[in-house]
């Protein structure tokens, strides 16, 4: 009896590692087949189960987006300055400009005197003074009063004389004609047309001598 116990207990030991030997789990291989038109089966690591997809059917989803913007708009107008001339006693006229670009604008502006209004004020003046062989002088600075002045056989006056003496002094002085540039071309015409109309007078006396 002393020798059936420990023999019963080396029958269990064994029994106790063959049941944890023969228990281990088996898993089987995955396999994974591919084939036009049929049925593919998908298997891994599942006891019992098997999961299959119909093949045959296709989805695609392309999806393109593309944008592009380009804005261009007009520039706000540069403003010109105003210039307000418009006084009795105020020769001047303004003129102004302005420009505008994309990056840039500009505007400016300018005043510029009227000299020929203020030798008109100027001669009204001295006339309303009693000033009026000063009067006349100051408008003889006009080259279009002092050749009117000489064509109406009234000389502008000059170094304090008026009439025949001022009109002597103007021929030998006449660089400080106001209208000398025009008087010098008007005056190379009618050189020019004397000597021609010399020329002919010298041919019609020779040819009545030769006669």
């Amino acid at each position: 009896m002393k020798y059936i116990k420990p023999l019963a207990y080396c029958v269990l030991a064994i029994l106790w590692v063959t049941l944890i030997f023969s228990t281990v789990n088996a898993y089987a291989g995955s396999t994974q087949s591919n084939t036009s038109g049929s049925n593919t089966a998908i298997e891994g690591g599942y006891t019992g189960g098997a999961t299959t997809y119909e093949s045959g059917s296709t989805s695609t989803s392309t999806s393109t987006n593309s944008s592009t913007s380009n804005i261009k708009s007009s520039p706000p107008t540069a403003a010109a300055p105003s210039f307000s001339a418009q006084s009795q006693d105020v020769c001047a006229t303004g003129a102004s400009v302005g420009m505008q670009t994309f990056g840039l604008g500009l505007s400016g502006g300018k005043t510029f005197r009227d000299m020929n209004c203020e030798r008109i004020k100027l001669a009204k003046v001295l006339y309303d003074f009693g000033m009026k062989v000063g009067s006349v002088a100051l408008l003889c600075q006009d080259e279009r009063v002092f050749e009117a002045m000489i064509n109406a056989g009234t000389p502008c006056p000059i170094d304090g004389q008026i009439g025949k003496n001022a009109m002597a002094i103007w021929k030998k002085y006449d660089f400080e004609r106001p209208d000398y540039k025009t008087y010098v071309k008007r005056m190379k015409k009618r050189n020019k047309i004397d000597k021609s109309i010399h020329i002919q007078e010298l041919k019609i006396i020779e040819s009545e001598s030769d006669k």
